[in-house]
């Protein structure tokens, strides 16, 4: 039954259910796509966390323009950035009148220069918003862990703050205590997070200095963590937090993906991920810019899941973002924009089988007028209905958008999406959230009629926004894998075509045509791409570098572990892993391997293990090399910084040197494990 609707008589407007948003926290939302920057000593240090002790004076940019920033994010279509004011090394990109270790004491500029002011007047000029990180944690400071560092880092809130004009978004990471220089110490201070900085009066100081400011992070905040480095929302993402567990420990940051269908405050989730695998640059990451697949990937799986996109664009040693990032970043923003060219739901008849009071103030289609103000609303009692949109003609469609109209709270627990295909109602999704935004990707129908069914909500519905769109096919960049032994394996969709070069050039359809498994046993670059021959649409390319092959390689000694499985580490499958060491057999446990012959290396990099809650993390290290296995050198020592939050690949270079044989030592392990994993050890080989 399709209800009748009437403008005659005035109907309330539905009251507002559970914890609502602020109008901040809904500006800030509507804001959906914005920049971080990471740049600071530790892009000078090749660093991704610093240790405290780097001097000042390594900070110079050879060619700055933070004009060049503000533009590349502006072309994006991202609405702000985020600089990284002060990292957990304590260098401050402003001249703090509370510290030495800042831009003053460096050459840049002959320490006259203040990238944050340059930030700020860069924002403006381009229309955008300027938001600041300042770690809680500081590495450098003497009195870190005591009651005066946090009147020195209120100090320094106070300017970022009061000095710079508006600030969209304060950024407090969580990384909180450790091991740091400390003045000179050397030592490992740890500190409750929830309480040493006494958050709830920070806030306040915040509040009283900028009361536009969202607060994110750590403590009573206005926004939450994804829960991941890797920018992806959960499926089912409620804007809500338990935010009172969650201060006393009680909640762990896996939840934060999904929120709480019961939370008591509104605290939307940002979705944070870099570009490349590190959060500063790196040189060696040049060609590790994330492909273009997974981030249209985490562009659908973030603001397409009710979360905002927080996207890291690492500022080179020149002081501008690298080439590759900006043609990634091209090609993301024209991906994006023909995906969502022609809304097909314009010119649709819609109806919906309740509407509130009968109201045309709350009728169906409102949910295509594009005024983020109006909405479709049902009676107080319906918790599940139903809206059509009939087509004039038959239209192909593969994408689905909804809004809910957050002001009044989030309401929708499930939902699910039917398409009429020759004459008949087929299911195209079962789906659980909408919040702010939620766009589905689905396999094209050509339809004469869309369906979508509330199933289930909180109260009476309140949806703003349904749109839908065909977008063009989007041809998946194909998998290349190499075993121990050189064998190659190219994966693509479907039947497409693939083409690939071994010589470093960038394919095309005159390339090597792929076949079947191939054996390649040196080290070498290869490209390739997809081709969907029935639209001929190309893929992106893919690339793959790799030293020599495996086949020779041994295991020579292992301090413990199942000596029967340690060749997991060096079978060239990442998703395979060996563990050592226990409580009988405690860190620091090393292992040697024979690569077989004297190779040119400049590097190594150690995968942890990929797959499982707990992935026995290696937290510092030490990496040597040999000729003879007699004589060793220390090529490399430290810590993989952040690697408990972003459990990725982990590449450390050196100089280059000749070597047969390495030796992997595993110090200390991330928490207080005393077992440690690896799915897989390489070296990077000169080419």
């Amino acid at each position: 039954m399709i209800a009748t609707v009437s403008s005659q008589k005035k109907v309330k407007p539905p009251e507002p259910f559970g914890p609502l948003p602020t109008q901040k926290q809904v500006d800030w939302q509507e804001m959906e796509f914005y920049a971080f920057v990471h740049f600071s000593l530790n892009t000078f240090t090749n660093k991704e966390w610093g240790y405290g002790d780097e001097s000042p004076e390594l900070f110079n940019p050879t060619n700055l323009d933070v004009r060049q920033w503000a533009r590349v994010v502006k072309e994006a279509g991202m609405k702000g950035i985020i600089l990284v004011a002060k990292h957990h090394d304590g260098f401050c990109l402003w001249p703090s009148a509370y510290t030495q270790r800042s831009v003053k004491n460096s050459p840049w500029k002959n320490g006259k220069g203040d990238l944050v002011k340059e930030l700020a007047a860069a924002c403006k000029e381009y229309g955008l918003k300027l938001g600041l990180y300042l770690s809680p944690w500081d590495r450098n400071r003497a009195d870190y862990g005591k009651p005066e560092y946090v009147t020195y880092f209120r100090n320094q809130l106070k300017e970022l703050l009061s000095n710079y004009g508006d600030v969209f978004e304060m950024w407090f990471d969580g990384a909180n205590g450790g091991d740091g220089y400390y003045g000179g110490a050397n030592e490992t201070r740890k500190i409750n997070t929830l309480e040493y900085y006494k958050w709830d009066e920070t806030y306040k100081l915040i509040y009283k200095i900028a009361p536009s400011t969202l607060v994110w992070g750590v403590g009573p905040s206005e926004a939450r963590w994804i829960g991941n480095e890797e920018g992806r929302a959960g499926k089912t993402n409620w804007s809500l937090l338990r935010q009172r567990d969650e201060l006393a420990g009680k909640v762990h940051y896996s939840e934060f993906m999904s929120g709480h269908e019961d939370g008591e405050k509104w605290v939307p989730g940002e979705a944070d991920v870099s570009i490349r695998p590190g959060w500063f640059y790196h040189a060696i990451e040049d060609d590790k810019v994330r492909p273009l697949d997974e981030m249209v990937d985490i562009y659908y799986e973030s603001i397409g899941r009710n979360a905002t996109l927080l996207l890291n664009l690492p500022v080179d040693k020149r002081g501008l973002v690298h080439e590759n990032d900006q043609a990634r970043l091209k090609e993301l923003v024209s991906t994006i924009k023909e995906d969502f060219k022609t809304d097909v739901l314009t010119a649709t008849k819609i109806s919906a089988d309740n509407v509130r009071g009968n109201n045309a103030e709350f009728a169906a289609k409102k949910v295509s007028d594009r005024n983020k103000n109006t909405y479709w609303a049902t009676d107080d009692n319906i918790k599940s209905a139903s809206i059509v949109f009939e087509f004039n003609k038959p239209t192909p469609i593969n994408r689905i958008l909804l809004q809910e109209y957050i002001k009044l709270g989030q309401r929708v627990k499930a939902f699910n999406v039917e398409a009429k295909v020759d004459e008949k109602w087929i299911s195209l999704a079962h789906e659980t959230t909408i919040g702010y935004k939620r766009i589905l990707r689905i396999d094209r129908v050509t339809a004469s009629a869309l369906k979508i069914n509330i199933a289930d909500s909180k109260a009476s519905i309140l949806i703003s926004n349904i749109e839908a769109y065909n977008a063009p096919t989007f041809v998946r960049m194909p998998k290349i894998l190499r075993d121990k032994n050189g064998n190659v394996t190219i994966k693509s969709q479907g039947e497409n075509a693939i083409y690939y070069t071994i010589d470093g050039s960038n394919p095309t359809q005159k390339s090597i045509l792929y076949k079947g498994v191939f054996q390649y046993k040196k080290a070498f670059e290869i490209k390739a791409f997809a081709i969907d021959a029935v639209e001929n649409i190309s893929s992106a390319v893919t690339t793959a570098k790799y030293g020599a092959s495996k086949e020779n390689w041994k295991i020579l000694t292992a301090s413990s572990g199942d000596l029967n499985s340690v060749n997991r580490i060096i079978d060239g499958n990442p998703n395979t892993d060996w563990s050592f060491g226990d409580n009988l057999n405690k860190l620091p446990q090393e292992i040697t391997i024979d690569m077989g012959s004297i190779l040119d290396i400049n590097g190594f990099t150690y995968i942890p293990q990929q797959v499982g809650n707990n992935l026995n993390l290696i937290s510092n290290y030490e990496f040597y090399s040999s000729l003879d296995n007699v004589e060793w050198i220390l090529q490399s020592q430290g810590e993989f910084s952040n690697i408990k939050s972003n459990p990725i690949e982990q590449v450390k270079t050196f100089k280059k040197d000749k070597a047969r044989y390495i030796r992997f030592v595993a110090r200390s392990a991330i928490g207080k494990g005393t077992t440690v994993s690896i799915a897989e050890i390489n070296i990077i080989e000169t080419l």
